[in-house]
């Protein structure tokens, strides 16, 4: 057995990776800081003490990162979604507005619009002079973009903004309902009597802090969490902007009304367009993946430390010496350094890209965002919710912050795309291989496409299989803590469940209804997202263990990976057993193995969690000075 004794700055070194400068700069000014607990503050004073944060953020370097240099940026693309994640560590409010002002509402401006509207706007946004809002969601439509009711019809030289009913209220929109003076707003574009599909206009919202002719704005009021957030609600009648409203990189208006595009179809540029806002999913992803090891460096401290029933020889046993208690935070664990890496690796390949990359490498970028985001999040919500109940009664008081994560992240799963629709578009991408053709999220589309063409599979056709066949009689201690064999039983559950769901759907429209049938095959098509998703986490962490330098370092995360590859068997033996790739008896061997990894990182629990190296004074909580 290797020696796994390593200091918790070693991990911290792998774990920072590409911008590991960037954020020991975060933590230091953190440091210089004094944290201003919220769980006092009612929602006024909480927006408040909010906009006083993003003012301090706004007089350093960060928030304009990732514009372009021409207009006071930095260039640097991973560094403002790094500094943006950063924020998941402490008060998810200001993350959320921060991620509102200069991640949606200036990267829209930034993405969707031209040298006309950079010139106008970024500086001002960069600077905090200009506080701006990102309105598409609407009180009828929210995963379904495509169909939003909000109209922007051409009309003597300019667009006019109009809600045609209450479903198209613009509904939850960040910086709405106190501080946005200038609103992002998706509409259906019509000129000449046409509908050209939905586009994106400035539109402004407040004048002198009144709202302006025409915009009723609404406070969403107090909710679950984040109220440090001023959600509203936005509409519109009949309000008039210029011509150059229109964030115009993709179309174009003339001014006799004659409609442009680069793109000639609706769809692929409705998709297009989509596909250059990623960024607000992937800082998601990353912070909802910083609350996460906060509550789990909380759980685990106070396992460490709580006792709780004594031994027959009188000495009373710390929490995390149960076995019980170990299995809720170590797979958990476990599976938060996983997606760590495979955040990492999904936000330098964003980096690298750039603004203009091939089709196909943005849609498998989109596709790899929404579907670690969905499992990023899902993940947070029930790691949160069990370092809550690790921590028994102290976990439920408010003084003790688990609660105030709970509260705050649980949205998660639904903003920035719901998990559910998340994971569909991945299969979507699956089975269609990013063909060209394939525009269209709707069930019709999918189920027609999947029937007319031929279905091929991400994954090339590979050994899989045979590796998995070939180690299935080996000996249990030559095949548990076998890289290759996790790696390729992965890919095979994988082949397997898309290849799978392309003949259910395929056998289901020759025999009856498309629609019906793609709402049958809806269970095969999530886990079809889910068991992909899987495969690129374990992947991505595998490669991280490859790159790392320190060999003390990878000896501990190879256990760790073992764990995250070997529970993540363990929760789908039901799967497995059913399709041959484990016998009962192998399977109960994953149990056991899981349950002796636990054994074997009780004592580097620590380390591993203060390898996160979550700020200090984000941990300061009662329960862990008893």
């Amino acid at each position: 057995m290797p020696d796994l004794e390593v200091q918790a700055e070693a991990l911290t070194a792998v774990l920072d990776g590409r911008w590991a400068e960037l954020k020991r700069g975060v933590r230091a000014q953190i440091a210089e800081e004094k944290f201003r607990d919220t769980t006092e503050l009612d929602t006024e004073a909480h927006r408040a003490q909010v906009l006083e944060q993003m003012q301090a953020l706004a007089r350093t370097d960060r928030p304009g990162l990732g514009y372009d240099p021409e207009y006071g940026g930095g260039g640097d693309v991973g560094g403002s979604l790094t500094s943006f994640e950063m924020l998941g560590f402490g008060d998810l409010s200001l993350m959320v507005k921060a991620g509102v002002q200069w991640g949606l509402f200036g990267g829209a401006v930034q993405l969707l619009g031209t040298a006309r509207h950079h010139e106008k706007y970024l500086r001002r946004i960069t600077s905090l002079d200009l506080l701006g809002c990102f309105a598409m969601t609407e009180h009828g439509h929210g995963s379904d973009v495509q169909n939003l009711r909000t109209t922007a019809t051409f009309a003597d030289g300019g667009f006019v903004i109009d809600t045609p009913d209450a479903m198209a209220v613009k509904e939850y929109i960040g910086n709405a309902a106190r501080d946005g003076e200038l609103a992002v707003v998706f509409a259906q574009l019509i000129t000449g009597g046409e509908s050209r599909g939905v586009h994106a206009f400035v539109v402004p919202i407040r004048i002198d802090g009144k709202p302006a002719p025409g915009v009723t704005i609404e406070d969403c009021g107090k909710k679950a969490g984040l109220n440090g957030v001023d959600n509203g609600r936005l509409s519109f009648d009949k309000v008039r902007v210029p011509r150059e409203a229109l964030l115009n990189r993709f179309a174009d208006v003339a001014e006799d009304g004659t409609y442009s595009s680069s793109i000639e179809s609706d769809n692929r540029r409705f998709f297009t367009m989509l596909g250059t806002l990623i960024r607000g999913r992937i800082s998601v992803a990353g912070s909802a993946g910083n609350a996460t090891k906060r509550a789990l460096a909380v759980a685990v401290r106070y396992a460490e430390r709580r006792r709780q029933f004594f031994k027959p020889d009188g000495e009373e046993v710390v929490l995390l010496d149960y076995r019980a208690h170990q299995r809720k935070l170590l797979p958990a664990l476990a599976k938060t350094y996983a997606l760590h890496f495979a955040q990492e690796e999904l936000l330098s390949t964003l980096h690298d890209l750039g603004l203009e990359p091939p089709e196909q490498e943005q849609r498998e970028l989109e596709s790899r965002a929404a579907g670690i985001k969905a499992i990023t999040t899902w993940h947070a919500t029930s790691t949160i919710q069990m370092a809550r109940e690790a921590c028994g009664g102290a976990g439920y008081l408010a003084e003790n912050l688990l609660p105030a994560l709970k509260a705050d992240t649980d949205v998660f799963t639904t903003f920035e795309g719901d998990n559910t629709v998340l994971l569909q578009l991945v299969a979507k991408g699956l089975l269609t291989s990013y063909k060209e053709q394939f525009s269209d999220l709707s069930p019709f589309a999918t189920v027609r496409f999947v029937a007319e063409q031929i279905v091929e599979s991400v994954i090339e056709r590979t050994s899989a299989r045979k590796v998995v066949e070939r180690l299935a009689t080996a000996s249990d201690d030559d095949v548990l803590f076998n890289r290759e064999w996790h790696l390729k039983l992965f890919e095979d559950r994988e082949e397997h469940i898309l290849d799978g769901v392309a003949r259910r759907l395929r056998k289901a429209v020759e025999d009856g209804d498309p629609f019906d049938a793609f709402n049958d095959a809806q269970d095969h098509v999530l886990r079809a997202g889910r068991v992909h998703v899987d495969r690129l986490v374990l992947e991505a962490f595998t490669a991280a263990i490859a790159r790392c330098q320190d060999p003390a370092v990878a000896a501990l995360l190879e256990r760790v990976c073992d764990l995250y590859a070997l529970s993540n068997i363990e929760a789908d033996r039901a799967w497995f057993l059913e399709h041959g790739r484990l016998t009962s008896t192998r399977s109960k061997a994953v149990v056991a193995a899981v349950n002796s990894l636990c054994a074997e990182l009780r004592p580097h629990a620590r380390t591993l969690v203060d390898g996160f190296a979550v700020p200090e004074q984000f941990l300061q909580a009662p329960l862990l000075d008893a």
